[in-house]
């Protein structure tokens, strides 16, 4: 079986969340503004990339991520809701590349490039002892 069979370059997924204050730098790192943080925005441009190949993988497989190349471009208050965009740009393999980004209404705060790897569950958590 080939699990990368429905995923294409093209493909996309969008997610929106409101930053809340335990998705803060301050909340992370005393002393430092409670805007978003880093990390946080990381997980969402995942969690994106993710929407974006799930439906298209059979049963039994799942996507991890394996490299991120980001930059944060402004910061963005607790209570501001953020939307992060997701593409397909190349399938290599069991690789999946895809472009990234993060938007505070019309302004750009975060852009770059993340991957993923296509793995086979079963196999995986019989690997690692995972659940």
């Amino acid at each position: 079986m080939n699990p990368m069979g429905g995923i294409k370059p093209g493909l996309a997924a969008e997610r929106t969340e409101t930053v809340e204050r335990h998705m803060t730098v301050g909340h992370f790192v005393p002393g430092m503004p409670f805007v978003y943080a880093t990390p946080m925005m990381i997980l969402l441009m995942e969690m994106t990339s993710v929407d974006a190949i799930k439906p298209h993988l059979p049963d039994g497989y799942a996507s991890v991520g394996i490299e991120v190349n980001i930059r944060h471009l402004a910061a963005t208050p607790v209570g501001r809701t953020v939307r992060a965009t997701s593409k397909v740009i190349e399938v290599d393999g069991r690789r999946v590349n895809f472009e990234v980004a993060v938007f505070d209404g019309d302004r750009k705060i975060g852009e770059g490039t993340h991957r993923r790897g296509v793995i086979e569950t079963a196999q995986f958590k019989a690997r690692f002892g995972a659940e």
